[in-house]
């Protein structure tokens, strides 16, 4: 089998099987899996080959940084300076393996974070179930697929049962397909005249079916129209964007300067192949080549974190958006709810029933007036009323497993607990055909024979319900009371109804009898209530859009600690046609929003983000797709989520979890901050730098620091420290203030104040101790200059600790709370030692041992900028 066949929809079954040997109950044995996973490979859609690790450690020595220090290394080897030229290679080395490893690094974690967000499907191999990951699929494997699985090849279906699909990833249609075995079709025009095959990248909606991979990977019709489209880039994230500008910006001021240092040093009668090796030392050091690395490193540690509490980002882009989002917009049911629906009342025209848990039986009864209700004792309304409620119904359960809608599930318990089980009930009235729940009619229902005749069983919104089976105004305004009473208490309710007929085509909807209504429960989730606090101390506005009605929306709000001024329920229905300026004022202050469908979510964020605001929006449902791309943040659920909705998100929730949306934006607030951090540090390292030996070599007829010692600089305080700096976890204080705009910078003028503040005190520290050692205290200029070098490189290193919050302590903060902060320290403290002891690097550097109290000396002068900078900033 040398390529995967073509045109698998016209070939008859039994030859398709053949040729592709497999058989249908056995599948494919491990050898066959095996040799086609060598011959077809993965079963992905690749846009751009992934690189290697030849590749990205040849591309460390593409940078200016590489080119800057080769340069330096031929003045060196021209002049005659072999150990100053090997010092520089030795350096770039290094440069660029750190570079290497960390890229590395961040790659892995990258792919280690896809293959989180990779899907599972189940599979016979060898006459065996089993579940692999999608990826692993070769054609002729055996697949099993039930609603809500994701096709994940081009499948030919061997056998169904009231199969449907949602083909619209492929073809922009949302309404399920019917799919169904046909031995072969001979004239298709499209996709979806395939009807006895399965697109990879559909889904299933409805029914269970056997069928066997035709195409995968690339050969997939998914992968055809990929390879069609350009090769996708690499994503850049805005940040990084402004990272890349910010570093343009500084290559040139770093030019000027360099070129600047270099003529003052020549006009000062400072030796010319000196300032030349200075210049291009300095330029070396205030290039900011870490930025982008770090920024890297950042960004996938933050992923990392947020994927380990179940918040799985799908697109870089969102982990800085995430810390600027201003309004959540949220579903109910599963996400502020626990999604674990059980029935609480039962309402009839007789009376209300209780429905409670019996410890001893383990089974659920009714009561009346706190009576238990045997089945022989309810009305023959009240048992039809029950078994509407398991027949219109596409849920399964057993006592081990259980499969669909809560909802469903908790009605078919009741059917089971307090009438017969689900497969009794079925072949009392076996099941003819169905008409699936409509967002338009509000209502579901299933036909079933009866005696010659059908029953056709209907549940829905109680409003759909009532407006369709109750003829008198009175009736209907009646138990539409009773609706809202029973949803006032945050119940979920459904009304239920039947008609007997004997025609099987006749309108579903028509004459119905009214039988009553239900109520479930399902529970705020407990750790909401704490979720919702952290978001108004964070200026966040927390918005329940749900598709329950008032009632219900409104007494959840109140459960999970909605301001209660915001708990004025706008509906659905208000938001059609042309919005009035009273409206608008009123989507400025509720918090809940009732009856709303997924194209009236598209119109809420759009709203919202008219008005400035940066929006997050969560979603399940195939339909809300086009309001998950609008958002700001596009949150899918990751369990109850279909896979449309998945791709069109940002983020996964693969818990469901409200609180999992908060962490992930107090992550993207800390992500941020950190890269904001190592970025005002290098910054700062760098400016000081650039006063230290610009300011030599004007006013100076000697430098403090040598341009090996400032590539050497270059190399531990600007990667150590500011990786550490990248790795901060953060705490709940940034939840503590507003959000910041979508549009705010790196760097605001306050942070360029604070960096040249900063920098200005390192340079007054380190002209300081070069004055001190040179004018007052008789000492050998090399000793002079090893003071001045370990100065200036002990106050870069303890900068860290003024990168922390402004309102912190000054001992105890997120910065002393790093454990990577003084990893870094300890590193660059051995390495600063290491290079004044150790002879070979005492030669290299031109340094000299010091004595216990020289270095008591050093460490003094180099928490003087700290200080200086606490005091400041308290002032």
């Amino acid at each position: 089998m040398r390529s995967q066949i073509q045109n698998p929809w016209n070939l008859p079954m039994q030859s398709l099987l053949a040729q592709l040997e497999v058989h249908p109950e056995r599948g494919l044995s491990l050898d066959q899996v095996k040799q086609r996973q060598v011959e077809f490979g993965q079963n992905r859609i690749e846009t751009k080959k992934p690189p290697t690790w030849l590749s990205i450690f040849l591309r460390q020595f593409k940078s200016l940084l590489v080119g800057l220090l080769a340069m330096a290394a031929l003045v060196a080897v021209l002049t005659g300076d072999l150990s100053d030229a090997l010092a520089i290679l030795l350096v770039l080395l290094i440069n660029s393996l750190i570079g290497f490893v960390t890229e590395v690094r961040a790659i892995s974690s990258m792919e280690s974070l896809r293959k989180m967000g990779r899907t599972l499907c189940r599979v016979i191999r060898e006459g065996r179930q089993m579940k692999i990951s999608s990826e692993d699929l070769v054609p002729g494997d055996i697949l099993l697929l039930e609603a809500g699985d994701v096709v994940t090849a081009d499948l030919r279906i061997i056998e169904s049962h009231n199969l449907n699909a949602d083909e619209s990833a492929l073809t922009g249609e949302s309404v399920p397909v019917e799919k169904e075995f046909k031995d072969r079709i001979e004239h298709v025009e499209g996709i979806s005249d395939r009807t006895n095959m399965l697109m990879k990248g559909t889904h299933i909606t409805k029914g269970v079916c056997r069928a066997v991979a035709t195409s995968t990977g690339m050969s997939t019709e998914l992968g055809k129209i990929a390879s069609l489209t350009s090769a996708a880039k690499e994503e850049v994230t805005p940040l990084e964007k402004r990272l890349d500008h910010l570093g343009r910006r500084l290559l040139w001021l770093t030019l000027v300067i360099s070129i600047f240092v270099f003529l003052s040093g020549l006009l000062t009668g400072k030796d010319p192949i000196l300032m030349v090796q200075t210049a291009i030392a300095l330029a070396v050091a205030t290039v900011p080549e870490g930025l982008p690395i770090v920024a890297t490193i950042a960004l996938a540690k933050g992923l990392w974190t947020m994927a380990r509490r179940n918040a799985l980002v799908n697109k870089l882009s969102a982990v800085e958006t995430l810390g600027a989002t201003s309004i959540i917009v949220t579903d109910k049911t599963g996400t502020l709810t626990e999604n674990k629906m059980t029935v609480s009342e039962v309402l009839t025209s007789e009376d209300l029933f209780s429905v409670k848990w019996n410890d001893h039986t383990k089974r659920q009864e009714l009561h009346k007036n706190n009576e238990a209700l045997s089945s022989s004792e309810m009305s023959a309304d009240l048992t039809r009323l029950i078994e509407v409620a398991g027949l219109c119904n596409d849920a399964t359960f057993t006592e081990n497993s259980q499969m669909g809608d809560p909802m469903e599930i908790a009605l078919l318990r009741l059917s089971a607990d307090v009438l017969v089980n689900e497969e009794v009930l079925k072949k009392k009235y076996p099941r003819d055909s169905e008409v699936p729940f409509d967002a338009q009619t509000k209502m579901m229902a299933t036909i079933h024979h009866l005696s010659g005749k059908y029953l056709i069983a209907v549940k829905g919104a109680p409003e759909a319900v009532i407006s369709q089976s109750l003829s008198s105004e009175k009736e209907r305004e009646r138990w539409l009371r009773q609706n809202e009473a029973l949803a006032s208490r945050g119940l979920r309710v459904l009304a239920m109804a039947d008609k007997e007929t004997s025609q099987k085509k006749e309108e579903p909807y028509k004459n119905l009898r009214f039988l009553g209504l239900i109520g479930l429960i399902d529970p705020a989730r407990k750790d909401v209530p704490l979720a919702i606090d952290q978001c108004q101390e964070a200026g966040i506005r927390v918005i329940m859009a749900t598709g329950d009605q008032a009632g219900t929306a409104v007494k959840i709000g109140q459960d999970i600690g909605l301001p209660l001024d915001t708990l004025t329920p706008v509906s659905g229905s208000e938001l059609e046609g042309e919005w009035s300026d009273s409206l608008k004022k009123r989507l400025e202050k509720t918090s809940i929003f009732s009856r709303f469908s997924p194209e009236q979510k598209l119109r809420l964020v759009g709203h919202y983000q008219s008005q400035g605001y940066v929006v997050a929006m969560t979603g399940d449902g195939v339909n809300d797709a086009p309001a998950l791309k609008k958002a700001d943040i596009g949150v899918a659920m990751g369990q109850r989520g279909t896979e449309v909705a998945k791709e069109a998100s940002d983020m996964i929730l693969r818990d469901d979890r409200f609180s999992t949306i908060v962490f992930a934006v107090e992550q993207g607030r800390v992500i941020f901050s950190n890269i904001r951090k190592f970025v005002i540090y290098l910054l700062s390292c760098n400016i000081s730098e650039v006063f230290v030996v610009g300011i030599a070599s004007v006013f100076s007829s000697q430098l403090p620091i040598m341009p090996l010692q400032i590539l050497f600089l270059n190399l531990v305080t600007d990667v150590f420290p500011a990786l550490a700096l990248g790795m901060g976890k953060g705490d709940h204080s940034y939840l503590l203030c507003p959000p910041r705009g979508s549009q705010e910078k790196i760097l605001e003028k306050s942070h360029w104040i604070f960096i040249f503040v900063y920098g200005s005190l390192i340079t007054a520290t380190v002209f300081g101790v070069f004055s001190l050692f040179t004018f007052f205290i008789e000492t050998p200029f090399e000793k002079v200059v090893t003071l001045s070098f370990l100065t200036l490189g002990l106050s870069q290193v303890f900068h860290v600790f003024n990168l922390r919050k402004s309102d912190s302590s000054f001992v105890f903060n997120e910065i002393s709370r790093n454990p990577y902060v003084w990893g870094a320290i300890s590193i660059c403290l051995v390495l600063f030692v290491g290079s004044v002891h150790l002879p070979f690097a005492q030669a290299t550097l031109d340094l000299v041992p010091l004595t216990f109290y020289e270095w008591l000396t050093v460490f003094g002068f180099s928490l003087v900028p700290l200080i200086g900078q606490s005091i400041l900033r308290f002032k």
